[in-house]
């Protein structure tokens, strides 16, 4: 998920079915794996050198993750959480000669998990935009570009710039949550106009559903998202105006942790060799890569 959580269609991938608000209808969110290869990928000894001493003693990275924002973090059929996030992630961790454990957490409770005095988890996996706001408290290491995007339903042309007195739909603690749908909404109020009624969803799938459902005009979410929920929704949905905002999705740790450096590194690493273009490829997330991988690299 604040924005949450490349701007390019997905590949079908495997079946995370999301049972509507009511039961009555079903986002269908596939049922093929995606394509693409990866090659395997090993430990580099300078790398592995550098893992704090109690994450190496472990042998795992412990993992705060939401695996509720399909194609990035989700559960397919089987109830394993997969996606996009985490494959580069295992990359990672075998760069570093590490495993994950992923815990499954509410998306706004995995900063506080890895802030607490005595933390939950070493570092954060659920499409984490890097802000100014955020890096006040955590550290990042940027993997990744995304902007926002709305939909709606191909019966119902919504113009995000024109939306004032509309429903719109949105993931509880996203930017599109936080600050997006309220300054659209505060522009209305002060053109005189009805204020953008925002309906907060704690899953993003419920979300998109609103909108299939007719419960809501349109919905907002990070751009692969959104592309995502279209391509899924057996016609039913439609792209509504353009990707706007675009901004880096971050990994967050704990601010000064001496896992922030290994991180930043095995991740250049794979971009230098090649693996990260292909888990791009393989979810079909080509137009987000980025070259550099960064510390902090907020813009606003």
């Amino acid at each position: 998920m604040l924005i949450r959580r490349s701007l390019s269609w997905v590949a079908t991938l495997a079946a995370a079915g999301s049972l509507a608000l009511t039961g009555c209808a079903k986002n269908n969110e596939g049922s093929t794996a995606p394509t693409g290869s990866v090659s395997s990928v090993s430990a580099a000894q300078d790398l592995t050198a550098l893992v704090p001493a109690d994450i190496k003693s472990k042998g795992v990275i412990t993992v705060g993750i939401d695996p509720t924002y399909a194609p990035n973090e989700y559960k397919n059929s089987s109830g394993k959480i997969v996606g996009f996030d985490v494959d580069l992630m295992d990359a990672i961790a075998q760069k570093l000669g590490l495993k994950t454990t992923y815990v499954e957490s509410t998306f706004d409770n995995i900063i506080p998990g890895i802030t607490a005095p005595t933390p939950k988890y070493d570092i954060g996996v659920s499409s984490f935009t890097d802000n100014k706001t955020r890096e006040k408290t955590v550290d990042f290491v940027t993997y990744f570009n995304a902007g926002s995007q709305w939909a709606s339903l191909t019966t119902k042309k919504v113009d995000p710039d024109n939306a004032c007195g509309l429903k719109v739909a949105v993931q509880t603690g996203t930017i599109q949550d936080n600050d997006d749908v309220p300054a659209r909404s505060k522009k209305c109020v002060a053109a005189g106009k009805p204020a953008i009624d925002k309906q907060r969803y704690s899953k993003q799938a419920d979300a998109t559903t609103a909108v299939i459902l007719g419960k809501a005009d349109a919905f907002v979410a990070d751009s692969p998202v959104t592309a995502y929920g279209v391509k899924t929704s057996n016609g039913k949905l439609a792209l509504a105006g353009d990707i706007y905002d675009a901004a880096p999705y971050g990994y967050p740790m704990k601010k000064g942790s001496p896992l922030v450096t290994p991180i930043q590194k095995a991740l250049q690493a794979l971009m230098d060799d090649g693996t990260y273009k292909q888990i791009c490829a393989k979810w079909g997330n080509d137009a987000g890569e980025i070259t550099q991988a960064k510390i902090n690299d907020a813009k606003s």
